[in-house]
C-alpha cells in the first residue's frame, strides 16, 4: 500500500526518475519474500481436511486470476482516462480490502518452539531434503528454467501493443486480459479434476501449450487471432505454477513443507526478474517477435528433456505426510 502511494507520488510530483522505480522494485521483492509464503502457509491453515489441499491451491490461484483480469482491463482503463497517479491510488485503497479480511480471519494458533538453528542452515536443510526427494527437486528445476527463461515474455507485451499491434496502455490492457482468462480457465480446470490425477503429466502439457501459444503469438499481427493464443500462454503458465504448487505441498513432509515452499517460491520469483532483464537486452538487440519465438521454442525443449520424468506416474504421497498435514 505505502509503495503505490509513493508510486503515485514520484508520478503527480515529475520526479518518476529511473533509479526510484528501481529501488521501489527491490523493496517490492523484499516484501513479496515474506508475503508470497505467508500466504501460501495461510492456505494450509485454513483447510480443514487435507483431501481439499488441492483444490483449495488451485481455487486460490483462480480468485488471484480473476483479480488480475480485472485489474489488468481496468488499469488500461484508468491509464487511458486518468493518468498513472490515478491507477496507483487506486491500487493502493484496494488494500484496504486485503487488510480488513486479514483482521476478520479466524486462524488457529500452533504453540511453536522457536528454532535454534541459523537461518542459512535451515535453508541448506531444505536443500538436503530435496536431494533426498528429488522428485520434488526435479519439478522445482524445471519451474526455475521456465521461470528464468520463459515466463518473463511479459517483458516485451508492451511492445507487442505498441510496435505491432499499433495500440497504446489499453491494448497493453486488454493482452494482459486475455492471458488471464487463459490463466483462470487453467485453474479452473485444475480445482476441478478427480482426486489421483496425473499432476505430473499436466505439467508436461502445460509446458507444451505455453510453447505453442508463445509461438504462434510471437508471429501474428492480426489481434484477434494472436489473443487466443494469448489465452494459451495464460493457461499453460498458470498450469504450470499451480501444479508445482500442489505437488510441492502434498509430497513434502510436514516438517520441511515450508522450506520446500520457500524454496519452490524462490525459483519462480527469484529467477523471474532475473529473466525479465535478459529478456530485455535480447530483445533490443533481435527483436521482440523473435525473442518470444525463442522463448516458446525452449518451452517446448524443457518438456521434451524432462518428458521421462513427467509422463511416469507419479505416487500420492506418503501416508505419514497426509496423517500429519495438519
Amino acid at each position: 500500500m505505502v509503495q503505490s502511494v509513493m508510486l503515485a507520488a514520484l508520478v503527480f510530483s515529475g520526479h518518476s526518475v529511473v533509479w526510484a522505480i528501481l529501488l521501489l522494485s527491490v523493496i517490492l521483492g523484499i516484501i513479496n519474500a515474506f508475503d508470497v509464503p505467508a500466504r501460501q502457509a495461510l492456505v494450509h491453515d485454513v483447510v480443514a481436511d487435507p483431501a481439499d489441499l488441492p483444490n483449495a491451491v488451485s481455487l486460490t490461484t483462480a480468485t488471484a486470476g480473476f483479480a488480475q483480469l480485472g485489474g489488468a482491463a481496468l488499469s488500461g482503463i484508468v491509464i487511458n482516462a486518468f493518468g498513472s497517479a490515478i491507477c496507483f491510488l487506486i491500487n493502493a485503497a484496494s488494500f484496504g480490502g486485503v487488510l480488513v479480511s486479514l483482521l476478520l480471519m479466524k486462524l488457529p494458533l500452533h504453540a511453536r518452539k522457536k528454532s535454534e538453528k541459523k537461518v542459512m542452515a535451515e535453508f541448506a536443510e531444505g536443500f538436503a531434503y530435496l536431494k533426498q526427494k528429488p522428485d520434488i527437486g526435479v519439478i522445482i528445476l524445471i519451474v526455475a528454467i521456465v521461470s528464468f527463461l520463459v515466463l518473463p515474455y511479459n517483458t516485451v507485451l508492451p511492445v507487442f501493443a505498441k510496435v505491432i499491434f499499433k495500440g497504446n496502455a489499453k491494448t497493453f490492457g486488454y493482452i494482459n486480459s486475455f492471458v488471464s482468462i487463459g490463466a483462470i480457465a487453467g485453474t479452473i480446470y485444475l480445482a476441478s479434476r478427480k482426486p489421483g490425477t496425473h499432476l505430473k503429466r499436466i505439467l508436461f502439457l502445460s509446458t507444451i501449450v505455453m510453447g505453442v501459444g508463445l509461438i504462434f503469438f510471437s508471429q501474428l499481427e492480426n489481434f484477434p487471432a494472436a489473443m487466443f493464443f494469448a489465452a494459451l500462454i495464460g493457461f499453460g503458465g498458470m498450469a504450470q505454477f499451480t501444479v508445482c504448487n500442489i505437488y510441492v505441498q502434498s509430497h513434502s513432509s510436514p516438517q520441511m513443507r515450508g522450506r520446500a515452499i520457500g524454496i519452490l517460491l524462490m525459483a519462480i520469483f527469484g529467477m523471474l526478474p532475473l529473466g525479465s532483464v535478459v529478456v530485455g537486452f535480447i530483445a533490443q538487440y533481435i527483436g521482440a517477435p523473435v525473442t518470444v519465438l525463442g522463448e516458446g521454442v525452449i518451452a517446448l525443449v524443457v518438456a521434451l528433456l524432462f518428458v521421462k520424468f513427467l509422463t511416469t506416474r507419479e505416487d500420492s504421497g506418503t501416508p505419514e505426510d497426509t496423517k500429519n498435514v495438519r
